[in-house]
């Protein structure tokens, strides 16, 4: 049975951590087909995490044209039905690009930690309260602006031919539309952009000794950045000048995507990472949350974040379920998902730290760990205590918010790592509050409708919501599960307070 052809297409282009993906929705938010391309990241030293970022750019521009061709070949649209494209990414990550737009330097992605000494040195310099009442963070490695610092210490000749520092998301935007620009999501990864004032901030750029010039131009998020070039429309198959949309940081197009627009529910991205996102009227004091401008006019979104939450079942799927290939595959995932769901809240004990990316953005120094193993415990217990840990992490996350006055009425889940049941219904009973599961990805969702509303497909940001924002019935906490997940979650505390998890 084919498709019935949309009345029009919404295409977004997702440069994420494993790889770009280009998606097609139709104009009620409904996934039509989307293409992927994938890239690997290197670690050529611990705590050290980078891309090829001309691979961001063909990755890409490969996927949109893979995208538009297997749109005609299936009868679900052709060319002229694609109203506007939308651009998220990963963020922050950073690559130096001369001035013809080509980099210099290895991408230097999020969970890169090399630049922890400058981040050190930004905190002692501006301190803690002034820097993040400024922009809304405190300096970690983490960010864009000591990676900077880093590169031009370390990699000088580079820093020196360097025109403009541009995330992965900016660079295919450059690329699509030879015009360098960014939007604020992207811009409040810096460090060096005026939360409240919403522009490049010129005192924390002269006291850093960074110039102006290096940072692209500052767009609203659904603004049109240009048309697409002549020599990417014939290479894609796409209209020439068709609208390009900047969009915004992936877990802030996924707030938009989940309908997070007002305090109350929180946004959880569930990928490699997880970013946790809510709608703020005003910053929180809580120098633990960071803060950017929404993807749309009027308020601020709190985010706080864990490096491998996604990618460390990922890693034990593909250890424990995958068999010799190591590269698990969706019947996998749910090998994994039944067989946890199978023992019961505590893991019998077994306690995880799922910090495998040589470090957390708030710690560079924390190492994953199990304790309480046994020689009567197997994949599942282990599959369990992975899952639970994560769930753990993310209550430490929410508990912040609350303590700057935020409500937290709900969980609402989105990505890749929504599918796994089991561990939707450990979030739940952990948290202490219902969770719901966005069906498809809401930060393709967000950006879709980011383009969408770009292009005059929609009103408001109210109008896109109902169109395009689905949500599953909540998965209700069971207040049985309470006292084990009380006493886990205190272990998890401790273990990973311990001087037993650090490495250097």
């Amino acid at each position: 049975m084919t498709r019935a052809r949309p009345e029009g297409l919404l295409v977004a282009i997702d440069v994420g951590t494993s790889g770009a993906r280009a998606a097609a929705l139709d104009l009620d938010g409904r996934r039509i087909l989307e293409a992927r391309r994938s890239y690997p990241t290197a670690a050529p030293r611990p705590g050290w995490a980078e891309q090829d970022a001309r691979s961001w750019r063909s990755a890409a521009v490969g996927a949109l044209a893979d995208l538009v061709r297997r749109l005609q070949a299936e009868g679900l649209g052709l060319a002229g039905d694609v109203r506007a494209i939308g651009l998220t990414g990963q963020c922050p990550s950073v690559v130096l690009v001369d001035r013809r737009g080509r980099p210099v330097t290895s991408g230097l992605i999020y969970r890169d930690n090399r630049a922890v000494a400058e981040a050190t040195a930004m905190r002692e310099r501006f301190g803690d309260e002034a820097i993040h009442a400024r922009t809304g963070h405190l300096p970690s490695s983490f960010h864009i602006a000591p990676k900077l610092l880093w590169l031009r210490e370390h990699q000088p000749a580079a820093f020196g031919r360097a025109a403009l520092a541009l995330q992965p998301r900016d660079l295919v935007a450059l690329d699509l539309t030879g015009i360098a620009a960014t939007d604020g999501t992207h811009a409040g990864a810096t460090l060096v952009y005026d939360l409240r004032a919403g522009g490049w901030d010129p005192r924390m750029l002269d006291d850093l000794g960074l110039d102006r010039s290096l940072f692209p131009e500052i767009l609203a998020s659904s603004a049109v950045v240009g048309g697409l070039r002549a020599a990417v429309a014939a290479r894609v198959g796409l209209p020439v000048d068709l609208p390009v949309i900047v969009g915004g940081a992936d877990s802030q197009a996924c707030a938009l995507g989940a309908g997070v627009i007002a305090p109350g529910p929180v946004s959880e991205m569930a990928g490699s990472s997880t970013c946790l996102n809510a709608a703020v009227r005003e910053p929180l004091d809580v120098l633990a949350v960071t803060h950017y401008p929404h993807v749309i006019p009027g308020p601020f979104t709190t985010e706080t974040g864990i490096n491998t939450t996604g990618a460390a079942v990922a890693w034990l799927a593909g250890l424990a379920y995958a068999g010799r290939s190591g590269r698990p595959t969706a019947a996998d995932y749910a090998r994994l998902d039944d067989e946890a769901g199978a023992i019961p809240p505590g893991a019998d004990g077994v306690v995880a730290l799922p910090v495998l990316g040589d470090g957390e953005r708030t710690d560079p120094e924390l190492r994953g760990a199990f304790a309480g193993l046994s020689l009567r415990h197997g994949r599942a217990v282990l599959a369990r205590a992975v899952l639970e840990g994560v769930a753990f992490a993310i209550a430490d996350q929410l508990d912040l918010l609350r303590r700057g006055g935020a409500p937290v009425t709900e969980l609402r889940v989105s990505g890749g790592d929504a599918r796994l049941g089991t561990w939707t219904r450990i979030k739940a009973d952990v948290l202490g509050i219902p969770v719901r599961t966005v069906p498809g990805d809401a930060a393709v969702t967000g950006v879709a409708m980011l383009a969408g509303l770009g292009a005059g497909v929609y009103r408001d940001p109210v109008e896109a919501i109902t169109r395009c924002t689905r949500t599953e019935p909540p998965i209700e906490p069971d207040a049985g599960a309470r006292p084990a997940y009380d006493e886990a979650l205190g272990a998890y505390r401790r273990l990973a307070a311990s001087g037993a998890v650090r490495g250097g």
